[in-house]
């Protein structure tokens, strides 16, 4: 009887555990409250940015909201133009339906 509660006991701990690891946290935020992805810019255009990230994973793809806002590396508002191909930056955006949709984007100092 003992073995079987300590079993029993043991494997609720380990569930808990399993189930508490697996909640998004503060790092590690869920796409579709806020994320941000760090890379190099493969290709901007007035609607899209594709977003080269490290080695393996491929390019990612964000759609530019209506209102998406441009930072200098210290935080300066600057114009869209700015921004080039194989810059470094840091992307905000959010998950929609299969999308992600970016709403600020930062450059990053070399």
């Amino acid at each position: 009887m003992k073995k079987t509660l300590f079993a029993i006991t043991g494997a609720v701990i380990v569930a808990s555990g399993i189930i508490a690891y697996a909640q998004p946290t503060s790092n590690s935020p869920d796409p579709a409250a806020g994320a941000e992805m760090t890379g190099t810019i493969k290709q901007y255009t007035a609607n899209t940015l594709v977003l080269e990230t490290l080695a393996p994973n491929e390019p990612v793809q964000f759609k530019l909201a209506k209102n998406i806002a441009y930072a200098d590396a210290d935080g300066k508002t600057i114009e869209a133009p700015a921004l080039t191909t194989n810059q470094k930056v840091r992307v905000h955006y959010t998950k929609v339906g299969g999308d992600n949709v970016a709403d600020k984007v930062t450059l990053i100092k070399d």
